[in-house]
């Protein structure tokens, strides 16, 4: 391979780069204020990120607003303008067709994990935003950490309690900026509770906020990376990565499982098949797949004729932080003959790498 070669740019990669720029230069932004606990004034600071923006001269709508509980928020109403809201099966909901024709520069949406009355144009309020922010329009929004999909066990786990409405990770992930919605230190532990919370539990809650504001800021980071062509594999929380083998496995997943724990990280793990296996080896490796499954890793089974150059792709597409391997210790190692493992060392640029001894080999 000549120099040419190397430096010719990889087409996905240029896909993706081409894709950033036209997403970013045609779609909305979207700002989202996330309560980690009800009543945390998350409405509120939506609102007067509205009337910052109003002041600083650009168009602002009110899609919709959640009254009930919240009379403080009328005096908003008076200063921003208010696009009524439809009626669909004798209930109210947001009127897309009519924001979409006022075509402001942002959007207040309230509560975007509501669900819209049967008959809507769309079956969900976060669909509605999406198509909202397809027309160019940004929109600053509120939500619950109760009502993301992806959190509500953990928010179950720590409440004994489940909303009923959600809205998908992704949409959340998607935000151009998160902006958590905090109650002061002093308040929790004067107040003791708050939505009949203690402050244990808004403790945990608040945690589990910031683990989701970590994730939306590598999502962030990347499409930034991909807008701008940089390849570093750069994340803001741990991922971490286990070659799995037939022969290796439990004490690399045991470990991995123990720091993506300690991290609060993300745990994969991988296969890179070469071709059958005999018997007792197929029945390890499956035990081993298995094993990890069960300690909570995605497992990826992947296919190439250079297991090296797979994973060390594989990891930098998936952002991978740190990168767990078995090494076979293998007696009179020639010094001429080229070692994988340092072959993956050197080209594994930007991720830590922890090797495992599994014993000697002839």
């Amino acid at each position: 391979m000549n120099d040419q070669e190397l430096n010719r740019p990889n087409p996905d990669d240029l896909l993706r780069q081409i894709q950033a720029h036209e997403e970013h230069d045609s779609r909305g932004r979207l700002k989202i204020f996330l309560g980690y606990a009800p009543r945390v004034g998350k409405s509120v600071r939506m609102f007067d990120e509205g009337l910052r923006r109003l002041k600083r001269g650009q168009d602002v709508v009110v899609g919709v607003i959640q009254r009930q509980g919240s009379e403080h928020l009328e005096t908003f109403l008076h200063e921003i303008e208010v696009i009524p809201l439809m009626s669909v099966g004798g209930e109210e909901t947001i009127d897309v067709p009519a924001i979409l024709r006022r075509k402001p520069q942002v959007c207040l949406i309230d509560e975007l994990a509501r669900e819209n009355p049967e008959g809507s144009r769309n079956r969900h309020r976060w669909q509605d935003v999406d198509e909202i922010l397809e027309a160019g329009i940004t929109v600053v929004g509120a939500i619950n950490l109760q009502h993301v999909a992806e959190e509500q066990s953990a928010v179950e786990r720590i409440t004994g309690r489940r909303a009923t409405s959600s809205v998908p990770a992704g949409f959340i992930h998607s935000a151009d900026e998160l902006v958590i919605v905090d109650v002061p230190a002093e308040e929790v532990a004067g107040a003791g509770e708050r939505g009949n919370l203690t402050a244990e539990q808004l403790s945990g809650l608040r945690e589990q906020a910031l683990l989701l504001a970590a994730q939306v800021v590598e999502e962030q980071l990347q499409r930034y990376m991909d807008a701008h062509g940089i390849r570093q594999s750069w994340s803001t929380q741990e991922r971490l990565l286990v070659c799995i083998t037939p022969r290796s496995a439990k004490s690399m997943l045991d470990s991995a499982a123990r720091a993506t724990q300690r991290f609060h990280g993300q745990l994969l793990a991988v296969y890179v098949s070469q071709g059958e296996l005999p018997r007792g080896e197929e029945e390890a490796l499956q035990e081993n797949l298995n094993y990890a499954r069960r300690l909570g890793a995605e497992v990826y089974v992947l296919d190439g004729t250079d297991p090296i150059a797979r994973i060390l792709q594989f990891a930098h597409r998936e952002r991978v932080t740190q990168l767990f391997i078995g090494h076979t210790q293998r007696k009179g190692w020639a010094f001429w003959k080229e070692n994988p493992v340092d072959r993956l060392i050197q080209a594994a640029e930007g991720i830590d790498v922890r090797l495992f001894p599994q014993g000697h080999s002839a």
